[in-house]
């Protein structure tokens, strides 16, 4: 009897001890005034939606859900751990695939697979690409989501704009600096004042790119000019030309490519290549047409896809 009850005591005595040292530890956990530590190492920062989004001081696992988020990443010598597809092709943009062989795919270009981007487990998602509203919401409960440039900017102020969400500005800077320079230097090379015509053939014809699209800034910082038929204002491309309408493509160089490689559109270009419509352009006498590739030359362009076009110029017109 004895025995029981002492057993009893000390196993009362115990339990005391325990749920005194939980009181304590919980106690000393909790935050005391302003001594209490961050749950999580986070700021706040406003993305080009307006919206205000706790972001981690130091992500590790970041997701580019588009052509421009995954150009300027790796600008700024950040590896994304996955990445949507370019516009009309099955991987990411093509001037891209040497440098992203460990990047895996989370969808098609502007559509996300939800279940890819959770196996992805980010802890943070950048797009460009994406204004849906009810997407991004559902993308927000993934990880903290930025939506990285304003609709419409060139894509110098797009790579600032990302660059100070991820407060990456003197990065981004020394990359600007370096653009500028291989311009000056090219711009001493290339004779000025040429006309340069920059074309993206689609299935259904060709359209040029405005004289605010990407690589038409950068063939202007390079001093060279589009056609008179080229100068109107946007960020976008024209319409499909018919082949009676092929004149409008014509300059002292013409710039041509499709999205992929292969398709529709890449047979139809190298068919009517040989029509005499298209024999007739005075670039085609001259032979001044040149082939590129047209998801680097027509899309949205970033930091690293404006330094490939300047490639593409060096080669053809120096």
């Amino acid at each position: 009897m004895m025995n029981k009850l002492w057993r009893s005591g000390l196993l009362a005595f115990l339990l005391l001890i325990v749920a005194g040292f939980v009181l304590y530890s919980s106690y000393t956990s909790a935050p005391q005034g302003t001594q209490a530590a961050p749950t999580a190492q986070t700021r706040s920062v406003t993305d080009a939606a307006g919206r205000t989004i706790a972001v981690p001081l130091h992500p590790q696992r970041v997701l580019a859900l588009g052509e421009f988020d995954l150009d300027a990443l790796l600008a700024l010598g950040i590896e994304p751990v996955g990445a949507t597809n370019g516009r009309g092709q099955a991987t990411v943009p093509n001037y891209l695939l040497s440098r992203v062989t460990h990047v895996a795919s989370v969808g098609g270009f502007a559509q996300p697979n939800m279940d890819q981007v959770i196996a992805a487990q980010p802890d943070l998602i950048v797009t460009s690409a994406i204004r849906d509203e009810q997407v991004l919401a559902q993308l927000q409960k993934v990880a903290p989501t930025l939506v990285t440039i304003s609709a419409g900017v060139d894509w110098q102020t797009g790579f600032k704009q990302m660059a100070a969400l991820l407060a990456q500005e003197d990065k981004a800077m020394a990359f600007l600096a370096q653009y500028q320079q291989r311009v000056a230097a090219l711009r001493a090379q290339i004779k000025p004042a040429q006309t340069v015509s920059i074309v993206r053939w689609d299935p259904k014809g060709p359209g040029f790119m405005f004289k605010d699209a990407f690589a038409s800034l950068v063939v202007q910082d390079l001093g060279l000019q589009r056609p008179v038929s080229q100068q109107k204002g946007g960020a976008n491309h024209s319409p499909p030309l018919s082949l009676e309408a092929l004149s409008e493509i014509d300059a002292d160089w013409i710039f041509i490519g499709t999205l992929a490689p292969e398709g529709e559109a890449a047979t139809t270009l190298k068919t009517v290549q040989n029509s005499p419509p298209f024999q007739q352009l005075n670039a085609v006498k001259q032979q001044r047409v040149r082939v590129i590739d047209g998801s680097l030359w027509t899309i949205v362009g970033g930091p690293l896809a404006a330094m490939a076009v300047l490639d593409d110029i060096e080669k053809n017109l120096r």
